[in-house]
């Protein structure tokens, strides 16, 4: 099974939307780092596999 940029995008905005409701607090960070993440996988798409 190959994850892509495509299918790995959204589960990382899930895992993401889940965090945001269990620990508000760390809001800041968590969007932080889905746009480092999602940004790194734009232009590399070779990392995602």
């Amino acid at each position: 099974m190959t994850i892509s940029a495509i299918t790995l995008t959204p589960l990382i905005s899930l895992i993401a939307g889940v965090l945001i409701l269990i620990m508000p607090r760390l809001l800041n960070y968590i969007i932080a780092l889905y746009l480092i993440v999602a940004g790194l996988l734009g232009l590399f798409p070779n990392l995602a596999g």
